[in-house]
């Protein structure tokens, strides 16, 4: 990349690598594997910068390499047996359901909370801005948006986890 180009790639990263992460995340699941896929994206359009630009293309080629990223990753672990773990209790059978009930959980818990508290959880991690943006954006200061996020986490892992366990115990919790 020459000189001259990086204040336009830089822009382009800044405007648009919150949009990839959250195209990222819903591909991959999994935070650490979005973050992953968004830099190597941004290294492949940052080596074919002069041309993306050129063609007034970046958006459309960064997804396109987002997407052929994940798909490649996917491929590739399709290919791995998969090996059941064992939770400790039955000797080794793994419940499939188990993931979709705490998430179910979770999205009940996370309705039956104060709409400020709900607003502040959904916007920091579902849209995944930072803590002064969500201040903006609310109308309130930085401080009370870290607090709402770690009141609201707070009942979200007691109640959440106190009921996975209790059902992971069969009610003997």
């Amino acid at each position: 990349m020459r000189t001259g180009d990086i204040p336009a790639f830089t822009a382009f990263v800044q405007a648009r690598s919150s949009a990839l992460f959250r195209t990222a995340l819903l591909l991959t699941g999994e935070r650490h594997m979005a973050d992953d896929l968004v830099q190597s994206t941004l290294e492949q359009v940052c080596r074919h910068w002069r041309r993306v630009r050129s063609a007034d293309v970046p958006e459309a080629y960064a997804r396109r390499i987002l997407v052929n990223l994940a798909n490649d990753r996917w491929r590739k672990l399709r290919g791995r047996a998969e090996v059941p773990l064992d939770d400790g209790i039955g000797g080794g059978h793994v419940d499939p359901y188990k993931g979709l009930v705490v998430r179910d959980e979770l999205m009940r818990e996370l309705q039956s909370l104060p709409i400020g508290m709900r607003t502040v959880l959904v916007l920091r991690y579902f849209e995944d801005l930072d803590d002064a943006e969500i201040g903006r954006l609310m109308n309130i200061s930085a401080g009370s948006v870290r607090s709402q996020v770690a009141r609201g986490l707070s009942k979200l892992r007691s109640t959440v986890g106190t009921q996975a366990l209790h059902a992971r115990s069969g009610g003997e919790a």
